[in-house]
């Protein structure tokens, strides 16, 4: 049977880090998110300003893409998540697809953007992230992207969830992980309402 690769997307502050953990946990699969790449290479070469970032930036999602192939060499089902850019991610996926042959099955995150340009500066200033990454430095960088909502599809094939997290006490994740199983384990049983 072929791997599964759910690919998690979306802008900043849509929730696609703590989706992505309650989904793999629920699945048993690995789960791989870029910012997690991030914050260890800021521990470990430290950080200094945007431009850094940025290119912390482009390593971690080498890393990624580096992580991903590592699990579907083996046929090996996971969980990625970053906010992908369709420019490059796609096709970066379809080239690792055509090597694989794993299923995709995309989750778009989106949000109203007023409320995750409010998230973005309340995370930013919270201390929870690793300074290196400057968001407190640049609100106006972001406040453009985040107002849009929401990133454009991956033209990767497969199914795709849309996942609207303006307000994270309506998200019912119990459905989607549900949604997701039926796709992946064909003897999976939904439990009824």
């Amino acid at each position: 049977m072929a791997p599964f690769l759910i690919i998690i997307t979306g802008l900043p502050c849509t929730g696609k880090t703590t989706l992505g953990r309650r989904l793999a946990q629920a699945l048993g699969w690995p789960f791989v998110h870029k910012d997690g790449i991030k914050e260890m290479l800021f521990e470990h070469l430290g950080g200094s300003d945007r431009t850094w970032s940025k290119q912390l930036g482009r390593a971690s999602s080498e890393l990624l893409y580096y992580f991903a192939e590592t699990q579907l060499i083996v046929g090996r089902s996971l969980v990625i998540e970053s906010n992908f850019d369709p420019a490059f991610a796609t096709p970066r996926l379809l080239a690792l697809q055509e090597k694989y042959g794993f299923v995709p099955i995309q989750i778009q995150c989106q949000a109203e953007g007023d409320v995750l340009f409010r998230r973005f500066q309340k995370r930013s200033e919270s201390g929870e992230r690793h300074l290196g990454h400057g968001d407190h430095l640049n609100y106006a960088e972001f406040k453009t992207v985040l107002l849009n909502g929401a990133v454009h599809r991956l033209a990767i094939g497969g199914p795709v969830f849309e996942i609207d997290t303006t307000d994270f006490q309506k998200i019912d994740y119990s459905v989607l992980i549900g949604a997701i199983q039926a796709i992946t384990d064909p003897n999976h049983v939904q439990p009824r309402k």
